[in-house]
């Protein structure tokens, strides 16, 4: 059920049944020259709508911008960073708190935005509210662990593919990681960020086009993806949080301290 397609009275209507709400919030981001720069809003709201075939649960619209710093200098890409993230979460959550939803579910497509839906989740907390955050591509990993995959990589590129096969650019997806050792030239680059210098990871906070030569990053290759198992993974994902919801609205809302 769409919030944005329905009348008042029948959210009433809703409320005298469930305290659930969905919020998908994505990013606008680099994810690789083979990759929309909407990966981590395009695959949510495809889950979304699988998962309208099983459930009838509330929908807010999706949030389709992120706290995306670190990939800042791609062309295109757009952040509202954490705080502006804090600020629109709170905002879209205090509204719905206040017609009478308590449980709040995140259906989040970026790892830029944890930060921020959990110092959101939190407040809610001390309200007496729950907030469950669905790191969809973490937990894909993790239901199927030949599914886990890194950034812009054979996961994600999959999961693209499983919403429409035609956004993804085919002359590059069989470009490599291409990591550029920009601190030292003893100072390996690893990952977001991170180095190794003498067996251990230090971290040099900077913009990953000062390190990535193309904007993917992980072990799993993008050109491995396959449109079947970005089918069967958002899929399976869908009937999951279907499960899950069912779970959850029979969960007990905690004690509200404030």
């Amino acid at each position: 059920m769409r919030l944005e397609n329905v009348t008042c009275k029948k959210v009433e209507e809703y409320l005298t049944k469930s305290q659930i709400v969905v919020i998908p919030v994505g990013s606008i981001e680099n994810h690789g020259k083979h990759m929309p720069l909407g990966t981590d809003t395009l695959i949510p709201n495809k889950i979304i709508q699988l998962l309208e075939e099983k459930s009838g649960v509330m929908v807010a619209p999706t949030v389709p911008y992120g706290a995306t710093n670190t990939i800042m200098g791609c062309p295109g890409t757009i952040t509202i960073g954490t705080d502006g993230l804090v600020m629109l979460l709170t905002k879209i959550t205090d509204s719905l708190f206040r017609y009478g939803f308590r449980k709040f579910v995140i259906l989040n497509g970026h790892g830029g935005n944890n930060k921020a839906i959990e110092t959101v989740g939190m407040q809610l907390h001390r309200r007496g509210a729950w907030l469950a955050n669905l790191n969809w591509w973490l937990m894909a990993g993790e239901l199927r662990p030949e599914w886990k995959g890194g950034h812009g990589g054979a996961e994600e590129t999959a999961g693209v593919m499983g919403v429409d096969p035609s956004l993804i650019d085919y002359d590059y997806i069989n470009e490599p990681m291409d990591l550029i050792d920009d601190v030292a030239p003893n100072m390996k680059t690893t990952g977001w960020g991170s180095v190794d210098f003498k067996g251990a990871t230090v971290v040099f906070p900077r913009e990953m086009h000062n390190y990535s030569g193309n904007g993917w990053y992980g072990k799993d290759e993008p050109h491995l993806a396959t449109v079947e198992w970005g089918q069967e993974m958002l899929r399976t994902f869908a009937d999951y949080m279907a499960d899950f919801l069912e779970e959850y609205e029979k969960l007990d809302l905690p004690k509200a301290e404030i």
